[in-house]
């Protein structure tokens, strides 16, 4: 439960970008009060939480966007909440490290930016479920990077640029929100 408490809180102070997001707040808070290892990757009813980080350049104008290996798209790097980490923040700094190698980053504002619910096909051994995603906002320290597991490529991607990659409507809703309120550096 330590997990979900931070978790939480947020999803009640969260002001929904609009009724989609809305709906994927009210779905994660249901999730988040269920008795069950909801964090656990092998929680398939209806799902798990993920964490995910969109990863703003240095100068708040580009977004790293990796190209996922199984979806085939461009997305921000994120992924399953494992075992050893602490929580929501540790796991998406995990796995913006494993997918693009940068781990110079600061989180910007509480850090908890965005949230998104998607389908997941049923795959090897794994039933379909639902990927109940949380984003955080990080800003990168250099433009360094290198795309590693579960991504083919990685790129900054300039935030008014990203319409026109390959890419689903969750990212371009996040970009619309960043768009609107880009944090820029001091």
């Amino acid at each position: 439960m330590h997990r979900a408490l931070p978790l939480v809180a947020f999803l009640h102070r969260l002001t929904p970008a609009d009724v989609v997001e809305a709906a994927h707040r009210d779905a994660m808070l249901a999730l988040a009060g269920l008795p069950a290892p909801v964090f656990a990757r092998d929680h398939f009813v209806p799902g798990h939480f993920t964490a995910s980080a969109f990863v703003l350049s240095p100068d708040g104008g580009a977004v790293l966007l990796i190209f996922h290996e199984k979806f085939r798209r461009w997305l921000q790097p994120g992924g399953h909440v494992e075992p050893d980490d602490a929580d929501l923040f540790a796991a998406a700094l995990r796995e913006v490290h494993e997918e693009t190698g940068l781990a110079d980053v600061e989180v910007l504002g509480d850090g908890f930016f965005d949230v998104d619910v998607h389908d997941i096909p049923a795959r090897k051994a794994d039933p379909a479920h639902q990927h109940f995603d949380v984003r955080v906002l990080l800003r990168a320290r250099t433009l360094a990077h290198a795309a590693g597991s579960d991504a083919l490529a990685a790129r900054w991607v300039r935030l008014e640029d990203v319409p026109s990659v390959e890419t689903d409507e969750s990212v371009l809703r996040a970009i619309r929100k960043l768009r609107g309120s880009a944090p820029r550096p001091a």
